[in-house]
């Protein structure tokens, strides 16, 4: 989903006129088009199903983030130990 800079930064004033084109642009593409005012970034249209994948793999990152830091921390149990230590407790 990389950024082609010619042909996915477009002005408000061209969405306007093009709505359309660049709809199909996007959904056709699966890239993002960045809207300018005044020649500045002001906003990202994405096609709606690559922002689903966008946000569940955000999600994703936001569980992963703790246990990173539990690891980096040192609080964290190696797999052999916990499972004995779990066989024992459970009489297995």
């Amino acid at each position: 989903m990389a950024l082609s800079i010619t042909e996915d930064i477009r002005s408000i004033t061209e969405l306007k006129r093009n709505t359309s084109a660049i709809l199909d642009q996007i959904h056709k593409t699966k890239r993002p088009v960045v809207l300018t005012v005044n020649g500045k970034a002001e906003a990202v249209i994405v096609d709606a199903k690559e922002y689903e994948k966008i946000t569940n793999a955000f999600n994703l990152l936001k569980l992963i983030l703790p246990a990173e830091e539990d690891i980096k921390e040192g609080r964290f149990t190696e797999a052999r130990k916990f499972f004995k230590e779990f066989k024992r407790g459970k009489k297995i």
